[in-house]
């Protein structure tokens, strides 16, 4: 099944971008186990600066951005996983319905 493309209250559905923001974090992830070897090394997820595609008058980012920070709790529990989080709406680059940075605490 494809990614959905566009923004998100018209072409992209809550609940999709809220499964994109999902692959966002699995992407990070990946990324991640790349440049350090072992995910057990992340020791605290600071921050996550989620970028939103959003329709005009859409305003329920915060539910988009969930789908980030949820799979980040999941997985690390509420003490490494909990972070500082904001969530804005704005056109996007190749009209993905969502864009994420994320900073992390990396043990050694």
């Amino acid at each position: 099944m494809a990614k959905p493309l566009g923004k998100v209250g018209t072409e992209v559905s809550p609940e999709q971008g809220y499964a994109s923001a999902r692959l966002v974090a699995l992407a990070h992830l990946a990324s991640l186990k790349r440049a350090v070897g072992n995910l057990d090394r992340v020791t605290a997820w600071l921050r996550v600066f989620a970028m939103v595609n959003v329709a005009p008058g859409f305003n329920e980012t915060p539910l988009v951005t969930n789908g980030y920070s949820d799979l980040i709790l999941e997985l690390y529990g509420p003490d490494a996983g909990a972070h500082a989080r904001s969530s804005i709406g704005m056109a996007i680059a190749l009209n993905a319905p969502v864009n994420c940075e994320a900073e992390v605490e990396i043990d050694g």
